[in-house]
């Protein structure tokens, strides 16, 4: 689960990431999701968009998704999304260490 640091990390990189999948009127299929499996691999952050004539709403398709492929939605904005999932053998993203101290002590 992520953060809402790592989050707006994350949201940050993916301004400038290009939509990479599409969902349609086709709708969400085994081989949409075996694709989206292999990007999050190889990408770890991904930017999906749904189009007009889909039958899912962006939020839909985004849960749907990551569940389907044990991702995170970072945000829906609009009809684009975009999900993280690390790469457990040669992560590429760094995300920022949320355990750090706190600033302080009292005595």
């Amino acid at each position: 689960m992520l953060t809402s640091k790592q989050r707006a990390q994350l949201r940050g990189m993916a301004n400038a990431m290009d939509t990479i999948f599409q969902v349609g009127k086709g709708g969400i299929g085994e081989a949409m999701l075996a694709q989206i499996k292999d990007a999050l691999r190889v990408r770890e952050l991904i930017k999906l968009r749904v189009l007009e004539n889909a039958d899912y709403s962006a939020r839909e398709a985004a849960e749907e998704i990551a569940a389907a492929v044990e991702a995170d939605v970072v945000c829906v904005i609009g009809s684009r999304f975009v999900l993280y999932k690390p790469n457990p053998h040669k992560p590429i993203i760094e995300l920022v260490d949320t355990k750090t101290k706190a600033k302080g002590t009292r005595k």
